[in-house]
């Protein structure tokens, strides 16, 4: 039998800002944050209000790592330019029900 081996990282508090393969939590989402780069400022807010730590600015754009986000939300509702929208994962991913 092949056994994964997940190696996790513990910090003081049991909390880390980095995402680890542990983590993983973007297959079961049900709500993508899909980011309109045309409004995106960079301002960093929705990296700074993520809870999993999905959110960087890179060029001074949002970019969503989906492999750990969980689609809470947050990152779009804190957005002050209104550019960062929660659709339908199967949308996103081009499925139908």
């Amino acid at each position: 039998m092949n056994e994964k081996v997940i190696k996790v990282e513990l910090v003081p508090g049991g909390w880390s800002s980095s995402p680890t393969e542990a983590k993983m939590t973007g297959t079961w989402r049900t709500l993508r944050p899909v980011v309109d780069e045309e409004k995106c400022i960079g301002c960093g807010i929705c990296e700074m209000y993520c809870p999993e730590a999905s959110v960087k600015i890179v060029e001074h754009k949002a970019k969503i790592n989906y492999d750990y986000c969980k689609g809470c939300g947050v990152c779009a509702n804190e957005c002050p330019q209104d550019a960062i929208q929660m659709i339908p994962e199967i949308e996103a991913r081009g499925e139908t029900q």
